[in-house]
C-alpha cells in the first residue's frame, strides 16, 4: 500500500462559516472551544442537531491545551475512594478509565499508553502501592492499557536512570495514556465541522438574548473583523471552563458562582532528565499530591502544580511553584536539576465544580463534572476532565434535548467515533512517510503523528512548493508547509494559534519559538495580505504571549 493523497473532506472555510452563523437558526449554540465545548459540538452534529460553536480566543488557547497530556482514570481519587470509602469516587474512576480506553482508540495518531514508574523506597511502599495499582487494573478490567507489575531495583534503574539509588527497593509500574491536548482539541472541532457544525474562533458572545424570560441566543462580536450580530438558538450551552462564572452573571447578575480556578504548573526539561518510554510519578509530594515526569515530545513535562488562582487569560507559572516543581525532583534524582535547565513553563486553570463548602485546598476537590440549568435555560457544563471530555459532552447534550425539547435525528454516536485524521491511519504511517516521501524520521514520525490521515494533505503543498519541507527551526520536526495547512485547513489566525496549539514549540522551547516567530510571521503575511503594521503587532502579540511562557 503505497502513501498518497487521499480524497479527504475539505472543511468550509471562515467565510462560509460566518455567513451560515449570521443566517441560520441553530438547536443549540455553545460557547467556548475548549474541550468540553468542542466535545459537545461533535456530540450535537452527530445527532443530526443544528450546531453552533463560538470560542473567544483561539480554539484550546485556555485550559484544554495546559493539561499534564495524561489520559489517565485517577489514581489518586481511587485511593481517595477506598480510604474514605467513598462510592461516589470509585464511580468517577471507574467511569474514567472506561473513558480512556475509547479516548486512545478514537485517536490513535495523538495518543499513546506509557508505562510510569512508581518509584518505592521501603518495602511498606511497594506492598502499599502495589495493591493501589492492582486495584486500578481490577476497575479497569478489560479497558486495561497494560498489567502494573512490581520491577526490582536494577530493572528500576535500567527502565529510568536518572533516580535517586540510595533506599530505592525497586519501582511498581502501571499504564495510563498520553496524548497531544492541543491537537486532540482542534480534531474534535474538525470533526463537528465534517458534520455540518458550525464552528468559529476569535468570536465572543457579549449578551445573552432571552424570549420570555428564556435564554434563545446570543449577540456575538468578531473580533476579527469587528462585526456584531445576534444567533438564535433553542438552547444555549456555556462551556466556557474558568470563565462559566462569566457567562451565568450574564443571564443572572445575582448568580452565586459554582466554580473554583485551581491553577496547574508545569515546566519543560531537556530529554535528559527522563527516558523516552517510561514515566515517572512521585508519589508523596508535601502537600499529598502527586508529580509527574513524563516524556513528552522529545522533552521531558514535569508537574502540576494545585493552588487557588484569580482567573485571568494568560495564566503564568509562579516562582514558588516552579520551585515546588524542582525541589520534588531533586529529591528523587541523582543527576543536578536546576532552574537553568527550563525550556519553557506553563499554566493552566482547572475549571473545578465549586463544593458546597469550599475546602482550603483544590487538591482535594473531585474533578468531576457538574451541569447547571438555569432558570432561563442557560445551561452550564463545569469540572471534569480531560479524560472524560466525550462522556461531559454527552450529558450535556442529552440535557440540552430534553430542556428545549430538541428532536435529534439519532442517538450519540460518539462512543466509537474516530476523530478527523484516525479514519485511515496506521501505524506504519510514519514509516511509509520515510520510504515513500524520503522524510527524515522525527519529521514523518511527527507529521504522522500530529495530523495522521491528513498528512497527505500538508505534503501536497511541499509537492507544489518543494522549499516548504525546510523545517522551521533546527532540532524540531515543524516544517514551514505546517504554517500554510493551519492557516488554510485549520483556522489559525494569528502567530501563537501556530507556534502553541497547531505546532507545540511554544511549550516545549520558549526561546526556539522565539527565534520561529519571524518565519511563522512572514508566511502569514503572504497568505492574509497583512502590511507592514499588522506584521508589528502580531509580533508584539506573539512575544508578550510568550513573556507568560517562561519564568
Amino acid at each position: 500500500m503505497t502513501f498518497e493523497t487521499q480524497a479527504l473532506v475539505v472543511l468550509p472555510s471562515r467565510d462560509e462559516l460566518l455567513r451560515t452563523l449570521k443566517n441560520r437558526q441553530f438547536d443549540v449554540l455553545i460557547i467556548g472551544g475548549g474541550a468540553t465545548g468542542a466535545g459537545a459540538a461533535l456530540d450535537a452534529a452527530t445527532r443530526g442537531l443544528k450546531v453552533a460553536l463560538i470560542e473567544a480566543q483561539d480554539f484550546s488557547s485556555g485550559t484544554s491545551s495546559r493539561s499534564t497530556k495524561l489520559v489517565h482514570g485517577g489514581v489518586r481519587y481511587l485511593e481517595n475512594a477506598f480510604k474514605k470509602l467513598d462510592l461516589q469516587e470509585y464511580y468517577l474512576v471507574k467511569e474514567a478509565l472506561k473513558e480512556r480506553k475509547r479516548f486512545l482508540d478514537n485517536a490513535p495518531h495523538l495518543t499513546n499508553s506509557l508505562p510510569i514508574l512508581t518509584p518505592v523506597y521501603s518495602w511498606f511502599e511497594a506492598c502499599y502501592f502495589w495493591i493501589g495499582l492492582k486495584l486500578y487494573d481490577l476497575v479497569a478490567y478489560n479497558a486495561s492499557l497494560g498489567r502494573s507489575e512490581f520491577i526490582p531495583r536494577q530493572e528500576a534503574m535500567k527502565r529510568f536512570p536518572q533516580l535517586k539509588k540510595k533506599g530505592l527497593k525497586g519501582a511498581i509500574v502501571y499504564y495510563d495514556g498520553q496524548f497531544d491536548d492541543a491537537r486532540m482539541n482542534l480534531s474534535l472541532i474538525l470533526s463537528a465541522l465534517q458534520r455540518d457544525a458550525t464552528a468559529l474562533n476569535y468570536i465572543r458572545a457579549q449578551e445573552l438574548i432571552k424570549e420570555n424570560n428564556l435564554v434563545r441566543g446570543v449577540i456575538i462580536k468578531d473580533l476579527l473583523n469587528g462585526q456584531s450580530w445576534p444567533v438564535k438558538a433553542n438552547v444555549v450551552i456555556n462551556a466556557t471552563g474558568p470563565f462559566a462564572d462569566q457567562i451565568r452573571h450574564m443571564d443572572n447578575p445575582e448568580a452565586k458562582n459554582i466554580m473554583i480556578p485551581s491553577q496547574g504548573s508545569h515546566i519543560l526539561l531537556p530529554e535528559r532528565f527522563s527516558p523516552p518510554h517510561n514515566g515517572l510519578v512521585i508519589p508523596n509530594t508535601r502537600d499529598n499530591r502527586v508529580l509527574f515526569l513524563l516524556p513528552w515530545m522529545n522533552k521531558t513535562l514535569a508537574g502540576t502544580t494545585d493552588q487557588l488562582e484569580k482567573i485571568t487569560d494568560t495564566p503564568r507559572a509562579t516562582n514558588e511553584e516552579v520551585e515546588y516543581i524542582l525541589e520534588h525532583l531533586k529529591l528523587y534524582f541523582d543527576i543536578p536539576v536546576k532552574r537553568e535547565d527550563i525550556l519553557a513553563t506553563w499554566s493552566g486553570l482547572r475549571p473545578l465544580a465549586k463544593p458546597e463548602h469550599l475546602a482550603q485546598s483544590t487538591a482535594s476537590i473531585s474533578r468531576d463534572h457538574m451541569i447547571e440549568i438555569s432558570p432561563s435555560q442557560l445551561v452550564t457544563i463545569v469540572g471534569g476532565k480531560w479524560t472524560t471530555y466525550r462522556k461531559m459532552a454527552e450529558d450535556v447534550i442529552d440535557t440540552a434535548v430534553k430542556i428545549a425539547e430538541l428532536k435529534p435525528q439519532r442517538k450519540s454516536m460518539t462512543h466509537d467515533l474516530k476523530l478527523i485524521g484516525a479514519t485511515s491511519y496506521t501505524k506504519d504511517l510514519a514509516t511509509k512517510l520515510i520510504q515513500q516521501k524520503l522524510l527524515e524520521p522525527d519529521i514523518a514520525f511527527h507529521l504522522a503523528h500530529a495530523y495522521g490521515d491528513r498528512a497527505a494533505m500538508l505534503l501536497a503543498l511541499c509537492d507544489q512548493t518543494p522549499y516548504l519541507e525546510r523545517r522551521l527551526v533546527p532540532g524540531y520536526p515543524y516544517i514551514l508547509a505546517e504554517i500554510i495547512y493551519s492557516i488554510r485547513n485549520e483556522y489559525a489566525q494569528a502567530a501563537t494559534d501556530i507556534l502553541a496549539r497547531r505546532m507545540r514549540l511554544a511549550f516545549l522551547d520558549n526561546q526556539a519559538a522565539q527565534r520561529a516567530l519571524p518565519q511563522v510571521i512572514e508566511l502569514m503575511a503572504q497568505q492574509n495580505n497583512w502590511d507592514a503594521a499588522r506584521q508589528q503587532e502580531e509580533r508584539e502579540r506573539a512575544l508578550n504571549f510568550l513573556k507568560t511562557m517562561t519564568t
